[in-house]
């Protein structure tokens, strides 16, 4: 069984049976950390056809700029059989360090296939699945989550649309299932309906992290942005949460 789990790893990767096998020792035969060990390693860019990821380039982008836009990106989509809004399109992003939503450089297209050993619509295929497994990684999580606040805002501006931000937001929790994040989009809706800070979107992840969905570990006095906290009083005033939850905090201090 191990010696087909390292023959796997070779013909995929079209490198040595023994390279794959080391990865595949050094993550106790576990096939996702062996992906994760392999990649680490600077011989993974050389698995890669440069003449292969300018073809790919050049058949996605834009006639009249030298990057992949919108139009270029639905057909990647189309051929990867993957949907826009997928969330793995999210990860591809951040392997790739775009900048932007909706467009890829020539820079970071190529560079970022490169990093993940990706050189053909084939062995992107096969990578999907472990591209989104990349999510139940905490700090892979946490980095992808902290990404999208710059990817995802407009060029020039420092805030995030709240319409966007509500859209990444129910996009993230969906896989990390945070069961506040529905009241959360409606808090922001019906009370603050202004763009989001990088601040508030970073501390949000920590909040979502640290704090029960009971919310019976939220200190009050905790140094938390104000908008969390309001976000904590609109859940009291709406019955979701029982306020008295609180009470003992301020009894401590």
């Amino acid at each position: 069984m191990l010696d087909i789990i390292g023959k796997t790893l070779a013909l995929c990767y079209k490198y040595s049976e023994k390279v794959a096998t080391q990865a595949l020792k050094a993550s106790d035969w576990h096939l996702e950390a062996a992906f994760e060990v392999f990649y680490s390693q600077p011989q993974a860019k050389s698995l890669t056809n440069t003449r292969h990821l300018e073809d790919l380039f050049n058949k996605y982008k834009d006639p009249y700029a030298d990057m992949i836009t919108a139009d270029g990106i639905t057909l990647f989509c189309s051929d990867l059989q993957v949907d826009p809004q997928d969330i793995v399109m999210l990860v591809i992003s951040w392997h790739m360090k775009a900048s932007t939503m909706c467009e890829f450089s020539k820079q970071e297209f190529i560079g970022g296939l490169q990093s993940i050993g990706i050189d053909s619509l084939e062995k992107f295929t096969e990578k999907l699945p472990f591209l989104g497994s990349e999510l139940k990684d905490e700090q892979k999580f946490r980095e992808i989550y902290n990404f999208a606040f710059g990817w995802a805002k407009e060029k020039g501006q420092k805030s995030l649309a709240l319409d966007t931000a509500i859209g990444m937001w129910q996009l993230l929790f969906a896989e990390k299932q945070w069961p506040l994040v529905d009241h959360w989009c409606q808090f922001l809706q019906e009370r603050h309906n202004k763009a989001i800070s990088r601040d508030t979107w970073s501390q949000l992840l920590e909040f979502a992290r640290a704090i029960n969905p009971a919310l019976t570990n939220y200190d009050p006095e905790g140094a938390w942005p104000y908008l969390i906290d309001e976000f904590v009083e609109y859940l009291t005033e709406e019955g979701i949460v029982q306020k008295n939850h609180f009470s003992d905090w301020n009894q401590k201090l």
